[in-house]
């Protein structure tokens, strides 16, 4: 059994980002991730902070937009499209949730296609789906580097995902089939889970439910990947499997924290400097 380090992954791929913004510089453009958050949601707040300090240290340049709770539609949608046209920036995320009273689906279709680092405009949904080349959604992307990093063959596996989001569930699927596994997706109105994923060489379980994934739910040597990330009463944290009790059937699995977690900001970074390098293609 090999517990996945993503915490050593994500410094890897960080060190990666900072030599290219370094040789993106030299050629006179600054890699820049705008990021948007509306409201005092406290965890939403945790992560922009996290970004910002992230692209700091690979040397990115970061704009933060912090707007308040009241915040109309029309705008945040003027500011985007500031952004959109301003060719100092080459990535634009608007920090989900957002405030009930905003509409999610129209803010981020008016994210410029080319700027859309998150991977949610439904065209490059539409690209990622299509097998061409766009921006893919971090966590499922971070997912994959994980697979080459650690040899995990995908060709002809039998992979199951858990949830079916738009922003893990569906474009994980999608990167699976596209890499040649045979892809299940589940989802709470599944039957039989436990008899389904049994079979399955290959488990992304991203439902939201802490220690969803039991010993019973796994066969010997499956690869586990876990994106939940859940906080008990205790204080601790823990993710959608119950990790000690599965761990020693498997082959490969991600730990919560330290696991798929610090794998989504490295591929935010990642992905702002292939838009940086998109326009020095231009």
């Amino acid at each position: 059994m090999t517990i996945i380090d993503g915490k050593a992954l994500s410094a890897k791929t960080k060190e990666r980002v900072k030599k290219d913004c370094e040789e993106l510089i030299a050629k006179g453009i600054k890699p820049t991730l705008a990021v948007i958050l509306v409201g005092e949601d406290k965890a939403s707040q945790t992560y922009v902070a996290s970004k910002e300090k992230a692209c700091i240290a690979a040397g990115m340049g970061s704009v933060m937009h912090r707007l308040g709770e009241q915040t109309t539609q029309n705008e945040l949608l003027s500011l985007i499209e500031v952004l959109n046209k301003d060719d100092s920036i080459h990535g634009i995320l608007v920090q989900l949730p957002l405030p009930k009273h905003l509409d999610t689906n129209e803010v981020l279709r008016r994210i410029d296609p080319n700027k859309d680092v998150d991977g949610f405009h439904a065209l490059n949904v539409g690209k990622l789906n299509s097998g061409l080349d766009g921006f893919v959604p971090c966590t499922p992307l971070g997912i994959m580097e994980i697979f080459k990093e650690y040899n995990i063959d995908l060709v002809g596996k039998n992979a199951l995902v858990i949830g079916r989001s738009n922003i893990v569930g569906k474009p994980m699927a999608a990167l699976l089939l596209n890499a040649g596994a045979t892809v299940t997706i589940a989802h709470s109105k599944t039957k039989n889970l436990a008899q389904i994923s049994r079979s399955m060489d290959i488990i992304v379980v991203a439902i939201g439910k802490p220690k969803f994934l039991s010993a019973d739910m796994v066969g010997e040597g499956a690869t586990i990947i876990d994106v939940g990330i859940n906080r008990l009463n205790d204080g601790s944290l823990c993710g959608d499997a119950d990790f000690e009790a599965i761990k020693d059937k498997c082959s490969f699995i991600t730990p919560v924290p330290g696991g798929v977690g610090p794998m989504t900001i490295a591929m935010l970074l990642s992905n702002t400097i292939k838009s940086a390098k998109n326009e020095l293609r231009a």
